[in-house]
């Protein structure tokens, strides 16, 4: 009882309260004397005491140098209406498509000018951690005007993690025909670990992350190829098995699964370079991860684990390495709770390119890792002393960084004017 309390207060988008002793911390001010090479010798920015003496399984693994934009750069405040927005997308039109919890999507302008709230969604379970979740756009969406997205459903048996489509009116204020294409099951009752995160590959196939749904009895799911829990799975637009996935030809596998042994995955990005698929996901008290994901791969929970459990238990056998299992490109200890990422491509601040953002809620601000050969080489972070819960982030066609927050606000980060 008492871990699934702390797991709510961690998850449950209006709280503001972090849920453990870390606080944000200031940028480092030293400066980079070269934009586009940044200094790595700054102090990390994390000054907190870690919750255990865990050792890294490399160096940089975590605590990586610090690092300072020198580009002079402002988040300003386009709306602060939202209720509880999850998922951030831009439009054609250069407008933002953004869902909120509660299960309605609604339309930001450049500006900030909010629609009315867009109609014809299937309803949702908003309890806990659940609620209409990540978005992503069809490929072919300027034809078509096909969106897709995560929700968390209640069904009969329990609730879990789904997969629908519908098509966005030519008045932008209502989906018709939304359909459900995909469960993530077995279904369970808990409001908690749904994952949530949808991205659309060069293929055209969709990769969404689940969450174990955090209960002890679920854990164990996550290692299961039986199992959609704790996975990232790549569908088609049908809700079917992609062809090509790791586990198509293996009768003891669901055919969906791309990978597994994860906890709760809430952030997704393609590395705009390499094509290589990057994911955030919350560890327990410590050990939130960075990973790259490889089809196939084991990436570990609960077998091991840079965290401990909230009561400050031992996790299983308390081991941070094994054999056939991934290691995280880069943890933190104590916990800044990740949830969207997104690497920048924008040239408004070229210093930033390829960098990976990162929304932080526990310890409010917005992360920026310096990423050289798949390695973290430094960190930043960003907006702390604005204290706000950052929920989602994504491009913007004019070279900035949009950003939601689970207080309602839509952000503008960029060059300063």
């Amino acid at each position: 009882m008492f871990r699934n309390i702390l797991h709510i207060i961690c998850g449950i988008s209006i709280i503001t309260v972090a849920c453990n002793n870390g606080t944000p911390t200031s940028e480092t001010k030293k400066e980079s004397p070269v934009s586009n090479q940044p200094d790595t010798t700054g102090a990390p920015v994390e000054k907190d005491t870690p919750n255990t003496n865990y050792k890294p399984a490399f160096a940089g693994q975590t605590r990586i140098a610090g690092v300072h934009t020198t580009t002079p750069y402002e988040g300003k405040v386009l709306s602060s209406g939202l209720m509880n927005p999850w998922g951030i997308v831009q439009l054609p039109d250069g407008n933002f498509l953004i869902t909120e919890k509660g299960g309605t999507m609604r339309i930001a302008d450049a500006n900030g000018q909010l629609s009315d709230k867009i109609t014809g969604l299937p309803a949702v379970n908003s309890d806990g951690q659940g609620g209409l979740l990540g978005l992503t756009l069809d490929p072919d969406f300027s034809k078509n005007k096909m969106v897709y997205w995560v929700f968390s459903e209640k069904l009969k048996e329990g609730n879990l993690t789904a997969v629908a489509k519908g098509t966005l009116s030519a008045d932008n204020k209502k989906i018709e025909n939304a359909t459900v294409i995909y469960h993530a099951t077995p279904a369970h009752n808990s409001t908690l670990h749904y994952g949530g995160r949808i991205l659309f590959d060069k293929s055209g196939y969709m990769v969404v992350s689940t969450g174990e749904r955090s209960d002890i009895e679920t854990r164990p799911l996550a290692q299961s190829l039986q199992a959609a829990l704790g996975k990232i799975v790549r569908i088609t637009k049908e809700g079917k098995p992609a062809p090509g996935n790791p586990f198509a030809n293996d009768k003891n596998a669901r055919p969906e699964i791309w990978s597994y042994g994860h906890r709760n995955v809430q952030g997704l990005a393609w590395h705009p370079e390499t094509g290589d698929l990057w994911e955030t996901e919350f560890g327990p008290r410590g050990g939130d991860e960075v990973n790259r994901v490889e089809p196939g791969k084991n990436y570990g929970w609960p077998t091991i684990t840079y965290g401990i459990e909230y009561s400050g238990e031992k996790i299983g056998d308390a081991i941070q390495q094994k054999a056939g299992l991934e290691q995280p490109v880069y943890y933190w200890d104590p916990v800044v709770s990740p949830s969207g990422i997104v690497f920048y491509t924008g040239n408004e601040i070229p210093e930033w390119k390829n960098n990976l953002f990162i929304c932080a809620l526990n310890t409010p601000h917005i992360a920026r890792l310096v990423i050289t050969n798949n390695k973290v080489t430094g960190e930043e972070r960003l907006l702390a002393a604005d204290k706000e819960r950052f929920r989602d982030i994504t491009n913007g066609k004019d070279g900035a960084l949009y950003a939601v927050t689970d207080s309602g606000k839509l952000y503008r980060i960029g060059k300063k004017k």
